[in-house]
């Protein structure tokens, strides 16, 4: 038995995903279908795979390079495209006497290739076509006998039409079919069917019952598909085996969002839940945040630090499901205290996790995992946090006009001795009360996927500025000094060194802080993050003030202007948002 798997189309469904990676390297729960296939097939007994390429060729031929099979594998490049039953005719020299599979590579199925081929040996008609019931492309007319008839798209009138069903794009044909296909030229299949039924041969429909088949020629139709394969993964790892005796309904809830693009879904099955963090589909071949949070989640959890647990994922479809860390934000729960200031042993116990995440997390950590930036110096500081203040909110958010020039000897100076006092470690980059949750009164890190290495002063700071729950100034201190008596223990950094690089982490994580909120609330239309600015411009204020008015000259001058700005401004409504559910 030997098969061809039809590998050549550009994918132009798929735009433009599959600009960058062919159609057949999809990946299905982290493995391409090119090779579920080829796997499908050499399992079945087949003897020898012949894979078509065209769009893309060269990684296709690189990918299968790269893979050991017990069987024959080899491609045909196709200068142009030939159409399916060109591809068929341009094999001829592959084929031998016996019946061959012709299948499609943009396909999932669980289908028997064995099976079907022992179903074709075993009735007298030149080709085998395997159909299912699927509404989207019921378009072969099949007789109660179980023959095709005809198909939607040919002259015969609808009436005369037998049951609708789907062709699968999987074949078994004689070698005398491939008479009927004209060499060297574009033809389909279903060109030398209608020959073969107008000659008065049959053609036999195969239509097994366990049998599942999904065309994946579609962003929406893939990520489906890959959701599903993932979910039935993440629960095999988070239920019993006894809960898989009946199929439990499924519900999946839309969460709540913050500052991200991505978008977050609880889904639940029985008594058990998951959470999705969907990225969204690759859009080019190099690092994406998808890849920063798989890795340097599953580094953090090795370390010993308290993360979620990442139980599936797929890097293409940026699909990723984790532990469900339930819905108790360090936000909430501060904010829901009468004194805040009775928040210290909470946050002494956060302060614990963060030294930890600071030196533990170094250990063994791979610079390659980062997205956008390997570590933070002071390129990322002038570039992501300096200018993202004066063109996000400087100039986009208060229409401030200032020049980043005008400010760039303070802002210099700022990176430079950000960077002279840094105490270096791993960071999170992110560590606000949002991105922490507590379960069972035990609190977790949640949105690691900037981490990198870096002052570790920064998520200190970070922590304690947080215009989310604003800390009584008396409280930060007191944490200051209890995470700096902690880092003696762990780590040599001076007092000095690190109280100096605390106070200017101040300053940098509030030009950043300001810069996000002003794009989120302008560009990306979340409103609800303004009512954080101004909280944030008394703090930039308080620490330039701390750092002294002939430190950061330019800084210092302008914050007077910006809260005049901001007090000018129109007071702003906001509307809840509210969680839609939707059962499956």
């Amino acid at each position: 038995m030997k098969a061809l798997i039809l590998a050549a189309g550009f994918g132009t469904r798929l735009f433009p995903y599959s600009a960058h990676t062919p159609k057949p390297l999809f990946p299905i729960g982290g493995r391409p279908l090119l090779d579920i296939l080829i796997r499908g097939l050499e399992q079945a007994g087949c003897g020898a795979v012949m894979v078509n390429t065209h769009h893309l060729n060269q990684k296709i031929e690189s990918f299968l390079a790269r893979q050991s099979y017990s069987i024959s594998v080899d491609t045909s490049y196709e200068p142009e495209i030939l159409g399916t039953g060109g591809a068929i005719k341009n094999a001829a020299d592959f084929w031998d006497e016996d019946p061959f599979i012709v299948v499609n590579s943009d396909i999932v199925t669980n289908i028997d290739f064995k099976k079907l081929y022992k179903f074709h040996m075993g009735h007298p008609y030149p080709a085998t076509m395997v159909l299912c019931n699927n509404d989207l492309f019921n378009t072969v007319s099949v007789s109660r006998e179980g023959f095709i008839t005809g198909f939607r798209n040919d002259d015969r009138p609808v009436e005369k039409y037998d049951g609708l069903l789907t062709f699968t794009g999987i074949q078994v044909l004689d070698p005398k079919v491939l008479d009927l296909i004209p060499a060297d030229c574009f033809s389909s299949s279903i060109d030398a069917y209608q020959k073969l039924m107008a000659s008065g041969d049959k053609i036999k429909a195969f239509m097994p019952g366990d049998f599942f088949w999904q065309d994946i020629g579609t962003p929406d139709r893939y990520r489906r598909i890959n959701l599903e394969k993932l979910t039935d993964r993440a629960f095999g790892k988070t239920r019993p085996p006894a809960d898989f005796s009946t199929e439990p309904a499924q519900t999946t809830i839309k969460l709540k969002g913050d500052g991200s693009d991505r978008n977050w879904y609880r889904i639940t099955r029985a008594d058990h839940s998951v959470i999705l963090a969907d990225h969204g589909l690759r859009l080019q071949k190099a690092k994406a945040e998808v890849d920063s949070f798989i890795d340097i989640g599953n580094h953090l959890l090795h370390r010993g630090l308290p993360v979620p647990e990442i139980l599936e994922f797929d890097r293409f479809s940026g699909l990723v499901l984790i532990e469900d860390l339930g819905d108790i934000h360090l936000q909430a729960m501060v904010n829901s205290m009468p004194d805040k200031q009775k928040a210290d042993r909470l946050y002494e116990s956060i302060i614990d996790i963060l030294v930890k995440l600071s030196v533990q997390g170094a250990k063994g950590f791979n610079s390659k995992w980062t997205y956008q930036s390997s570590r933070y110096d002071r390129h990322l500081i002038l570039e992501k946090e300096c200018r993202y203040f004066t063109d996000a909110f400087l100039n986009g958010y208060l229409k401030l006009a200032t020049d980043f020039n005008h400010l760039k000897e303070d802002f210099s100076k700022l990176a430079d001795k950000t960077v002279l006092y840094s105490c270096n470690g791993f960071m999170h980059r992110d560590l606000q009360s949002r991105n922490i949750m507590i379960k069972n009164g035990q609190p977790f890190l949640i949105d690691f996927q900037g981490g990198r290495t870096g002052p570790i002063q920064y998520d200190l700071a970070s922590l304690l500025i947080d215009p989310y729950v604003a800390l009584p100034l008396s409280l930060q201190e007191h944490l200051l000094d209890y995470c700096m008596r902690c880092y003696r223990s762990n780590i040599s950094c001076r007092a000095e060194k690190f109280i100096a690089g605390y106070r200017y982490c101040r300053i940098t994580r509030s030009l950043q802080m300001l810069g996000a909120f002003a794009f989120l609330s302008q560009v990306r239309h979340k409103t609800g993050f303004e009512a954080y600015i101004p909280g944030t411009v008394r703090t930039l204020a308080q620490s330039l003030a701390g750092a002294g008015d002939t430190t950061f000259p330019g800084l210092s001058a302008l914050v007077p202007e910006i809260q005049n700005r901001l007090a000018s401004r129109p007071k702003q409504t906001y509307k809840k948002t509210v969680k839609k559910e939707i059962k499956k």
